[in-house]
């Protein structure tokens, strides 16, 4: 079963930028987007053979997730815990028959970290959230997360610690989210691999320099490990500032 997740940074412009070529390419079962800044019905395009399942924000033009999928879900959840989290269409949960799949789009703690604090409520709340779940059955979450775990998950982490998706809070989150029986898959197959980004500034040629964060990700339940067989970064699929990853599951 093959996986894609993309912050497709708006989704009617991604439309203009070979998003549907993109995804016929692929060839993918199921497509979880981010930052979809869309409704249902606001832009029509054809791709044939897949559901598709939308959580938009309730500010128009903003955030949003949705799941585009050829096997129809046992069920289809929007958003999750308290109300405080259910207004940015952040997150969908789709049941499979072997597994539970997390959409979702983490909030950012912006320039300043003026976020933080809901931030880490959000972490919490949110890890809690995975691990209910994950004691019915395994997780595949994937997504924008907003945090580059590691220095090797960015380009330049000197100049950047303590930046918005840098923190050393934001990062600690990550590392309990790991520890709790949750597997980043790309770094469980490429632990060493440098140069690995899926998000990149419109500034400063950023992409073309590849001055990039590796924040999009693909994390199971320790569980599924085993089931893992490629977890990969697509550099060179344009039409956002982020690029696809995939997950395939054998």
């Amino acid at each position: 079963m093959k996986l894609v997740s993309w912050n497709v940074n708006g989704l009617r412009s991604c439309l203009k930028k070979g998003f549907v070529d993109y995804c016929l390419q692929e060839g993918a079962d199921v497509y979880c987007l981010q930052e979809t800044k869309m409704e249902e019905g606001q832009a029509d395009f054809d791709l044939p053979g897949y559901e598709r399942y939308w959580n938009s924000a309730d500010k128009k033009g903003y955030s949003g997730t949705a799941i585009f999928t050829r096997a129809q879900p046992l069920s289809v959840v929007r958003d999750f815990g308290e109300d405080i989290h259910r207004h940015e269409g952040r997150v969908i949960t789709a049941e499979y028959p072997d597994f539970t799949l997390v959409c979702c789009y983490t909030p950012n703690a912006q320039e300043g970290l003026k976020r933080l604090d809901y931030r880490m409520r959000w972490e919490e709340d949110f890890r809690a959230y995975l691990a209910e779940l994950d004691r019915v059955k395994p997780v595949v979450l994937c997504g924008d997360l907003n945090v580059a775990h590691q220095e090797i998950d960015l380009k330049n982490p000197g100049p950047n610690r303590g930046n918005a998706g840098f923190s050393d809070e934001e990062r600690a989150q990550m590392t309990a989210l790991l520890s709790s029986g949750f597997t980043d898959t790309f770094r469980y197959l490429h632990p060493d691999a440098t140069g690995a980004y899926s998000w990149w500034s419109y500034r400063f040629n950023a992409r073309k320099n590849n001055a990039g964060w590796r924040i999009d990700y693909f994390i199971v339940s320790d569980r599924l490990r085993s089931r893992v067989a490629a977890a990969e970064i697509r550099s060179d699929v344009l039409g956002s500032d982020h690029c696809p990853v995939v997950l395939e599951l054998r």
